[in-house]
Parts: C-alpha cells; sequence; structure tokens
C-alpha cells in the first residue's frame, strides 16, 4: 500500500496522545474516581473491551484505507465528545469541577480533534477521477453507508454511554404535604440509598418511585389522602450511591430494600404496600412485584421498552434473524459492556407472575412510541391488570393532563387494593381519560 500524503489518526505520537486521553479518562471512571460504594472489580468490563478496542484501532490502522480510517477517527471522536460531555461538562456545570470531571473534558477534547482530523482527511482525499455522474454515485453510495453506520452502530453506542452516565443533580428539601423524615437504607449488595418517608395515617404506604425530584406531584396526591409515602434516590442518583443505569438494570436491590423498611414501620398495618413508579420506576416495580408478595399492587405509569428483550413485541419488528441487527441490540450489547449488567427479563413475562396482585398500567397516548407495550404488557398480566390510556398526556403526564381523574383513578385503585382489600379481584380491561369507576 502506498504512502498517504495525509495525516492519520492514531499514526504519530502526538495522536497517539490523543487517544490516550480517551483511554485516560476510561480508568479514571472506573479505578480512581469511581462511584461511592463500588469495586473496580465491577467495571472490568467496561475497562478491557474500549482499551482493547482502542489498542486493536491504534495497531491496525496502517492496515486500513484511507476513508476506513478518517470515518473511523471520525466515528472514536463522536463517542469521546459524548462521554466528555455527558460525564465532565455536564457534571462540572451541576456540581463544580469535581472526580474525573477533568479527564473526561479531555476526552472530549480529544475527540474533537479526532473529528476534525477525520473530517479533513475525508474531504481532502475524495476520489476526482471518472466521469461527475459516477463521482457523485460513489459518493452518494458512501454516505448512505455513513448513515447506516450512524444508525444502527454509532448512535446506539453513544446513548448506551449516555444511559450509563449521568451527573448528579443535588436533592432540595421539599413540602409533601406532611412532615416527613430522613431514611437511609441499605440494599442487599452493600449500597447506601437516601429517602424520606411521610408516615402513613390510613395503615398503608407507597413507594413512589424513582428519586426524590421527579414524582413530588405524585407523593403529594397520596399523602393527601392518608397514605404513608416512600421516596427513595435509586443507585447513583442524588445522594445515594452505586452506579447510575437509566434502563434500571441491576435496580431491584434499591425496591427491595424499600419493602424491607416498610414491613418494618409500625405505621403499616398487615404488610399494606403498594408502588406508584414512572417510566423506568414502573418497570423496577413490575419486576419486583413478580417475586416480591409483600408489594400488593402496582401503578405502573409510562413503562416502555428496556433491551432487546422486550423489541419482539414492538409492532413492526422484523423476524429473526433481522431482528437481531437492529439499533436495540447494538445499544443492549453496549449497555452490558458499559455497565457490567445482564439486561433484565421481559417484561411481558415477569406480568404472567404478578397475579392475582392488582396492576394498573398508565399509558400517554402523547408520549413514546415503546409505550405501547403496554397493551402487550395488560394482556401477560390479565385479569388483574388494567391498562389506561391517556390521550391528552406525553411521556408520565397524566398527572398534569388530567389532575382530577388521575387523582381519582390511581388513589381508588390503592384504596381498594390497600384499604378494602376486596375478596375477588375484579377484571378490568383497558380504558380512555374519559372513562370512570
Amino acid at each position: 500500500m502506498r504512502a498517504s500524503p495525509f495525516p492519520w489518526p492514531w499514526s504519530g505520537p502526538e495522536n497517539r496522545r490523543v487517544v490516550l486521553a480517551g483511554v485516560l479518562w476510561v480508568l479514571d471512571d472506573a479505578f480512581w474516581h469511581r462511584e461511592p460504594r463500588t469495586a473496580a472489580g465491577e467495571h472490568l468490563i467496561s475497562i478491557l473491551v474500549p482499551v482493547g478496542l482502542a489498542a486493536v484501532a491504534a495497531a491496525g490502522h496502517s492496515r486500513l484505507r484511507t476513508g476506513a480510517r478518517a470515518a473511523l477517527a471520525v466515528s472514536a471522536g463522536t463517542l469521546l465528545i459524548v462521554a466528555g460531555v455527558v460525564d465532565g461538562v455536564r457534571d462540572a456545570a451541576i456540581g463544580g469541577l469535581a472526580g474525573d470531571d477533568v479527564t473526561a473534558i479531555l476526552a472530549a477534547l480529544a475527540g474533537v480533534v479526532l473529528m476534525v482530523q477525520g473530517a479533513a482527511v475525508l474531504w481532502r482525499s475524495r476520489r476526482s477521477d471518472g466521469t461527475r455522474s459516477r463521482r457523485y454515485l460513489r459518493r452518494a453510495l458512501r454516505t448512505v453507508l455513513a448513515a447506516v453506520g450512524a444508525i444502527f452502530i454509532l448512535v446506539p453506542v453513544a446513548l448506551a454511554i449516555v444511559v450509563n452516565h449521568k451527573a448528579r443533580e443535588p436533592v432540595e428539601r421539599a413540602d409533601l404535604g406532611r412532615p416527613h423524615v430522613d431514611v437511609r437504607l441499605t440494599t442487599s449488595d452493600g449500597l447506601r440509598l437516601a429517602g424520606w418517608y411521610v408516615p402513613s395515617q390510613n395503615g398503608a404506604a407507597v413507594i413512589v418511585f424513582p428519586g426524590r425530584r421527579g414524582p413530588l406531584g405524585h407523593a403529594r396526591m397520596l399523602v393527601r389522602h392518608g397514605y404513608g409515602v416512600l421516596m427513595v434516590d435509586r443507585r447513583g442518583e442524588g445522594e445515594s450511591e452505586g452506579d447510575f443505569n437509566a434502563r434500571g438494570w441491576g435496580g431491584e436491590p434499591d425496591l427491595r430494600a424499600a419493602l424491607e423498611y416498610l414491613r418494618a414501620r409500625p405505621d403499616v398495618r398487615d404488610g399494606r404496600i403498594g408502588g406508584l413508579g414512572l417510566s423506568v420506576g414502573g418497570e423496577l416495580l413490575l419486576q419486583t412485584a413478580a417475586d416480591e408478595r409483600s408489594l400488593r399492587a402496582v401503578v405502573s405509569d409510562g413503562a416502555g421498552m428496556r433491551s432487546v428483550a422486550e423489541q419482539r413485541h414492538m409492532p413492526g419488528t422484523p423476524p429473526v434473524p433481522l431482528r437481531w441487527i437492529a439499533p436495540i441490540t447494538v445499544e443492549t450489547g453496549a449497555g452490558i459492556v458499559l455497565s457490567g449488567q445482564m439486561p433484565p427479563e421481559d417484561l411481558a413475562s415477569i406480568m404472567r407472575r404478578i397475579p392475582p396482585r392488582p396492576v394498573l398500567l398508565i399509558r400517554g397516548l402523547a408520549g413514546n412510541a415503546d409505550e405501547s407495550l403496554n397493551r402487550v404488557y395488560r394482556d401477560a398480566g390479565a385479569p388483574t391488570t388494567e391498562l389506561w390510556e391517556i390521550p391528552e398526556a406525553g411521556h408520565t403526564g397524566g398527572l398534569s393532563a388530567v389532575p382530577r381523574d388521575y387523582e381519582r383513578r390511581v388513589v381508588g385503585f390503592f384504596d381498594r387494593a390497600l384499604i378494602r382489600r376486596p375478596s375477588a379481584p375484579a377484571s378490568p380491561r383497558a380504558g380512555t381519560a374519559r372513562r370512570r369507576w
């Protein structure tokens, strides 16, 4: 192969230093500034895979063609920028420069260098031989290949990086309608979680999940009706220890610790414990209810698709093997590498293990496309699972869209499940926001 007149990513000592900045951030994030109460051994896969890929790219760059080298530089640069912004720039903007923010920001700057360099090489190395029609056809084909690669590889991997990194936002004191006590829970895997608890006035309590920021309105709604309310920062968020995962992978011990706390509360009689979860919180509550019988009723608002496990239920999903090259498959694989966690079981299968305990699924019809899976979950959990579809609501926006209906439906559901405790469960079916009890 003839020598190229263009500067190549990874080819010289300067560019090797650029790549080293990205590797340094990976090691810093996993070893030196890892999240509280996490062991370095938990991050071995998330270290070995990206560092190994960087080593392979550095060693094999000379064997690649010009366009492939430049495309690899642009791709690597994009991922470094995403990682640096999510784990460094945003962290520093929220809580000040600390921890691995410095190496993350350096990684983002290295990503900019790689992107600019790769783009420049692509532009200067474009071929000008042949007729104009052949040149345009060649460039059009390369553009299509680049778009396919971005959609099916680059974007899913970038999303997996975002899913597994989030800046910790401070938790401010809030008025829940009645005085609350500070709670410190310990999970089965040794993490300490922070939360608030409003004691019960009617003998029943509800876990409102996740966090102590987003579901404040839902917590106040239940407090007004005398319910005890437990709000907990899930692992990796707020003041709780552990690694963050936006999909909730590995988060079931958090809810088990919450259940253990409520079972020991003297104001919660006869184990009358329910759960109200928003988005991933609803998914985790359903997952926990399948194995924890003490969770007697669940409201899941905005559940959707967590991994490739639920993908096959989505309308229009292609058959195998085409299904396995979908973006969600790549994102799931990248998520396994970055989190060190295996994806949870298919929610449709989980729903079959919850009856005879009642479940209320809520879906905003103006919300995310994957919320259509709630119909699948409703059918799997029948006859004790109901689906309420709200035309006016976006994702988890039912309380703000139809506040009176929402309060009547949700509180009425918990009243029947936890307070009045009917001897035989009803067989509800799907409804809309205009349906009344």
